[in-house]
């Protein structure tokens, strides 16, 4: 052994004990609320962790449906609202909750807690009594969107009538990979400490396809850095029909309804349409 092995040794050990908590970065800020009326909830977790999410009817007619946003790694709910505040005022329910750990919720996030979390979403929006459990509609965003078709897949109980996936990765390994890729020295090792650092549970890539026949969109900028394009790409690949892929040429991370709001909201709310509709033609 050399005078170097411990120093790697010790590295493999902190990687891979810490490399799945990496993707996750909440606080407990409160960044805005909804400007319209909504109602603030708590529900449990499988574990019976308590969580707390929002519920923000939709505005001035009757729900066309129920969207369940899953938001993306950062923040909590407040910090994320400005991406899907539209979506009341477009004629649907809407409901965001916070993952264990972010927000108000109680607890620390963790890969499988946080998958145990988005089960108990989707089972607790289908279960409200002014809620129609049969013209649901899962929309995440990053990981989000990961969370969202792991969800899906493994609550064939609630069935939805689509899945919206925006800037997403295909696995969890597929996406250290890449960005290991990134780190000088490091990058010729990537696909061993991929498999080293990171492991591989409630991929929504391996599942996607089990949807089918629920319709998938997905959207993506080709200019994301975040989570490069072909991530998302690679997931529209291993989904099912009827599917679709909204590339947003030029587009960053999860800026399809806020750079490029006025093109994407109302094709969005067209889209969830046609779903709750049964239509299974994709824009």
């Amino acid at each position: 052994m050399n005078r170097r092995t411990p120093c790697i040794i010790l590295f493999l050990f902190f990687i891979t004990g810490c490399a799945n908590g990496l993707f996750y970065h909440p606080d407990d800020r409160l960044y805005q609320t909804p400007a319209i009326p909504y109602e603030e909830v708590t529900f449990e977790s499988l574990d019976g962790t308590r969580l707390s999410g929002w519920f923000v009817p939709a505005t001035g007619q009757s729900p066309e449906g129920t969207i369940i946003h899953f938001h993306g790694n950062a923040a909590n709910i407040s910090n994320h609202y400005g991406f899907v505040d539209w979506i009341p005022e477009a004629g649907f329910n809407l409901f965001t909750f916070d993952y264990r750990g972010y927000g108000d919720s109680e607890g620390r996030p963790g890969r499988h807690g946080v998958f145990e979390d988005s089960v108990a979403a989707l089972r607790y929006v289908a279960a409200r009594s002014d809620v129609n459990p049969d013209r649901l509609i899962a929309l995440g965003q990053s990981l989000g969107g990961a969370n969202a078709v792991a969800a899906a897949a493994a609550t064939p109980d609630v069935p939805l009538k689509g899945v919206v996936v925006d800037s997403a990765f295909y696995s969890y390994r597929s996406i250290a990979r890449d960005k290991i890729g990134l780190i000088p020295v490091l990058g010729w090792l990537k696909w061993p400490l991929s498999f080293i650092a990171v492991t591989n549970g409630h991929s929504p890539g391996p599942v996607i396809g089990t949807l089918s026949p629920t319709p998938v969109l997905l959207i993506h900028g080709t200019h994301d850095r975040v989570i490069p394009y072909e991530q998302g790409y690679r997931l529209y690949e291993a989904a099912e029909a009827p599917k679709a892929l909204w590339t947003v040429e030029g587009g960053h991370h999860t800026d399809a309804l806020i750079t490029h709001k006025a093109i994407y909201r109302n094709k969005l709310a067209r889209h969830l349409r046609k779903c709750l509709e049964g239509q299974e033609s994709l824009e």
